[in-house]
């Protein structure tokens, strides 16, 4: 992987964009999103949903979609707010034993 040195942050947010995609371009991108789909589909109800336009179907989806993401947000917080409860290793665990012991 090459190193690249710019001047500037623009310079640089520049050089992030593909202006000329070719076709592995592409086939890299669909890979990213298949993995994203597995890593964490998003589920729609079952079943055919009628809709007066375009508009309001989008808007259903929008929502769906938004209330997805924001149980996944949830879930992620509470996993990070579940204590874990720290055991040190066995090596460690002896030695304090025995400090303790020494201690008395």
């Amino acid at each position: 992987m090459s190193v690249y040195k710019y001047r500037s942050f623009e310079k640089a947010k520049r050089a992030l964009w593909n202006f000329h995609p070719d076709i592995t371009y592409f086939e890299q991108v669909a890979e990213l999103w298949n993995l994203a789909d597995k890593i964490c589909p998003i589920i729609y109800p079952k079943g055919i949903f009628k809709y007066r336009s375009i508009e309001e179907a989008n808007k259903q989806r929008k929502e769906w979609e938004f209330a997805h993401s924001k149980n996944v947000l949830l879930e992620r917080a509470l996993l990070s707010l579940t204590p874990v409860r720290w055991s040190p290793p066995t090596g460690q665990a002896e030695a304090s034993e025995s400090s303790k012991l020494q201690k008395r």
